[in-house]
Formats: C-alpha cells, structure tokens, sequence
C-alpha cells in the first residue's frame, strides 16, 4: 500500500502513532458539549441555537465550526425543509428508455407527456398533454378540475386516435400517481404503447414536456395579456385556440427548420 501510494513505511507508522492534534482534542471536548446541548433541547436545535447556547456557556467558537461538527456527527435539529426525493429503480412498471435522448427524426417514435395546472376565478384548471417529439406536434391533450388517472388516459386516448400509429411508440412521463397507475398502464399495453418513465423529482427527465409547459404559458399570457383568468371556460378556450389553431398549424419552430409542427410532417410525407 505504501509503494502504491508513494509513501514512506516511516512516515506512515509515524501517522499511524501519532497523538491527536490539539484540535482535534478539542473537538472531541466541544462536541461533548454540543451534544449535551442538543440532547437538552429534545434534539430539536440546530447549529444556531446550539452556538448561542455555547457563547451563553463561555465557549469562543465559530458558527461553522459547530455546523461542520454537528453534520459530521449526525446531530439535526427540527425544521420545515424537505427532504430530496430519491425514486428507486422498482417504483415504476416501466424503465426509463429515454434517457433524456429527446432527438427523434420521425413522428410517432416518441412521445412525452405531463401534467401543468392553471389558477382561474373558481379554482384550479389542469391540463395535461401528449407531444410528439418527431415533429413537436400535440395530438393529445385534455383537460379537468382534477387530476385524475381519466384525465392523462383522455389525453394518450386522443393521441392515438389522431395519430393511428402504425409502429409502437414510447410514452414518456414521470412517475407521476396518475401515471404510474395500474388503469392507465392496463391503457397503455390495450392502445399498444411502450412505457417508460424518468427519476423521481427531476425535471430534466422529462425537460422537453417541461418546455411546451413554460412555451404555452408565456406565450399565452402575452397574447391575452394577462396570467390570471376569471372563469375556468374562458380558458379552456384560450388554451384550445392556442394549441389547435396556433401551436400545431402555425407556430414555426426552429428545431423543424422555421415550419409549424403540421407543415413539417407535411414536408416529410412529400419527402
């Protein structure tokens, strides 16, 4: 180990024996103090609480330094923050078969979906929605005043229908409860749809649905010229006028070379 480290046989049984430095014995000191502190409290403070009881004690010690040892040695305190969600490879029915690889050349090889939700006068309004990523086309969408397993098996129900794809395509989502349901994954093997789904709590997995929601949203303020809506019909119409008649047939994209989602399928089926 020691040739593999390049280090001396002397210089590391001279590490291994040494006596603790001056610090670190005073470390352990205050941290008999920090825990005593913490088991006091019901192990409710944190380092704040904890360094104002030290300075109160007589104790002339940084804040950091507290935090640094209450971290190293498991001590928090009681708070409001919560804590990352980490989702396991088992809490889906289906793998992530994206892998963030949003790229598709043709239509109907894979789709996105998600749910986003809307403030109105008389409650919440959701939507939620089907993209093709082949040509950025929406072919499904639906929306409720809940979100409920029927309202994303109403929008890949009008997907398909729209579509009729002949190969199968991936359905991509977040493992949503909607669509991690067993009604909508029974749907999606009955409509001949590949399932997959990205990490819990991470945006990115799904980033290409994420960027229609902020798209639609930005876009459709400034058009109406405001963010809030007096009546949830008011807009149902706002965001069907925009998906329908804007956002598939008109709306030129970049990505498909200045052309709306409908004029570059158009393109590919003259190609």
């Amino acid at each position: 180990m020691c040739e593999l480290a390049d280090v001396s046989r002397s210089g590391f049984y001279e590490w291994r024996d040494r006596a603790p430095s001056q610090r670190e014995q005073a470390n352990v000191a205050l941290l008999e103090s920090i825990t005593e502190i913490h088991d006091r409290s019901r192990k409710t403070y944190g380092a704040p609480r904890v360094h104002g009881e030290l300075k109160h004690l007589g104790f002339c010690v940084g804040h950091n330094r507290v935090a640094r040892l209450m971290k190293l040695n498991g001590l928090v305190g009681a708070h409001g923050r919560r804590k990352w969600r980490r989702g396991k490879p088992d809490t889906a029915p289906a793998p992530d078969l994206v892998q963030r690889e949003f790229s598709r050349s043709e239509p109907n090889e894979l789709w996105v979906a998600d749910i986003t939700e809307f403030q109105t006068g008389e409650g919440k309004l959701f939507l939620a929605g089907v993209k093709d990523l082949g040509s950025n086309y929406l072919p499904g969408w639906s929306m409720a005043e809940r979100q409920t397993v029927d309202l994303v098996i109403d929008a890949v129900v009008m997907a398909v229908r729209r579509r009729e794809p002949k190969t199968q395509p991936i359905h991509h989502s977040d493992k949503g409860c909607q669509y991690t349901s067993l009604n909508f994954t029974q749907k999606l093997n009955d409509l001949g749809l590949v399932q997959s789904f990205g990490s819990t709590g991470d945006c990115y997995d799904n980033a290409a649905m994420e960027t229609f929601w902020a798209t639609l949203k930005r876009e459709l303020a400034h058009i109406h010229g405001k963010t809030f809506w007096a009546t949830r019909v008011e807009l149902r119409m706002a965001i069907f006028d925009y998906i329908e008649a804007f956002y598939n047939r008109s709306r030129s994209q970049a990505r498909l070379g200045y052309l709306s989602p409908t004029d570059y399928e158009a393109k590919l089926l003259t190609a």
